[in-house]
């Protein structure tokens, strides 16, 4: 739980919830697996050579899910650390704070790459709270 919390977005009831709803982050081979579980990947409509990607699935844990989608708003904003996120990240392993680093720069990015292409922001945002879920499973499962 006190590696969730040093992510932007998700502080205490946040990582508790998302610990309790998900379980063992472990249970996951790889973290595409953990978005697909969470049903924040794309329908797939196939039929011969034409394939068609719809909305999201929605499977698994809504409660969860929304979660993600609420911490995701977050990363539209500079990436930065205030002082309330080093508290959170106080006494936690080097390599769980670069992997939070690393999301904050790439989510931004992401962010900022799609609003620019003209995507809409509830789709944006979605698609952030997919990438956010990945690297919550990084952090979750590394030692």
């Amino acid at each position: 739980m006190a590696r969730l919390r040093c992510f932007r977005g998700i502080d205490t009831l946040t990582a508790f919830v998302l610990c309790l709803e998900i379980g063992d982050f472990g249970r996951f081979p790889r973290p595409a697996q953990l978005a697909s579980w969470l049903g924040l990947v794309p329908s797939l409509d196939q039929s011969g050579e034409s394939r068609r990607q719809g909305a999201i699935t929605k499977t698994g844990s809504s409660y969860a899910r929304r979660l993600l989608v609420e911490a995701a708003w977050q990363y539209a904003r500079r990436p930065g650390s205030g002082s309330l996120i080093a508290e959170r990240r106080a006494g936690q392993p080097d390599h769980v704070i670069q992997i939070t680093l690393r999301a904050q720069r790439r989510l931004h990015r992401l962010h900022t790459r799609l609003r620019e292409r003209g995507k809409p922001g509830n789709l944006t945002t979605v698609a952030i709270a997919r990438e956010l879920a990945c690297f919550l499973w990084a952090a979750a499962v590394a030692d």
